[in-house]
């Protein structure tokens, strides 16, 4: 489990979010440690909690497969990559920033990290089942944090109520 985590750490770029696909792969198709229903409501839960998103899923993917020792090697797996890759750039970074290639480097990663978060965004919203008639939920939540500052705490709570009203309507409906 450290070993499967501490690659996911080493090869993903962008965070927790980028870290979607490659967690997936590992997880749900190539292990076969969870199925899709519960990596999605695993998703959904570490982006309420509190803490770093990668974190988070890891502690409960390690959890659910072997308990307490999971959960500790799953995120050491994660963290410890990026530890050691910010050290590093960080003792070096003031004798490389200024080279041309290097900053064309760094410049060039931006925009395929912002896919690498795009792509995951995309089908969690298929999987969750959004469409155009319930695409409206995450434009006015994001529109509400953006335009006029709403608190996000609120609108996760404002989610979570709507979606436990929802689900006792549609329970009594069927």
């Amino acid at each position: 489990m450290f070993s499967t985590f501490f690659r996911i750490g080493l090869f993903t770029l962008g965070g927790g979010y980028a870290m979607i696909p490659l967690i997936e792969s590992e997880v749900v198709e190539k292990h076969k440690w969870i199925d899709k229903k519960m990596f999605t409501d695993m998703i959904a839960i570490a982006q309420s909690c509190p803490g770093v998103f990668a974190i988070n899923m890891s502690i409960f993917i390690g959890n659910k497969i072997n308990g307490t020792k999971g959960a500790l090697m799953a995120t050491l797996g994660t963290a410890l990559p990026s530890l050691i890759i910010i050290l590093a750039i960080a003792m070096f970074f003031q004798s490389f920033q200024n080279i041309p290639w290097v900053a064309a480097t760094f410049a060039g990663i931006r925009p395929a990290v912002v896919a690498l978060i795009a792509v995951p965004t995309w089908n969690l919203a298929r999987r969750a089942k959004i469409s155009f008639i319930n695409c409206w939920i995450p434009i006015l939540s994001a529109l509400l944090i953006w335009a006029l500052g709403v608190n996000p705490i609120y609108i996760i709570i404002a989610a979570g109520l709507g979606g436990y009203f929802y689900g006792q309507v549609t329970k009594t409906t069927e």
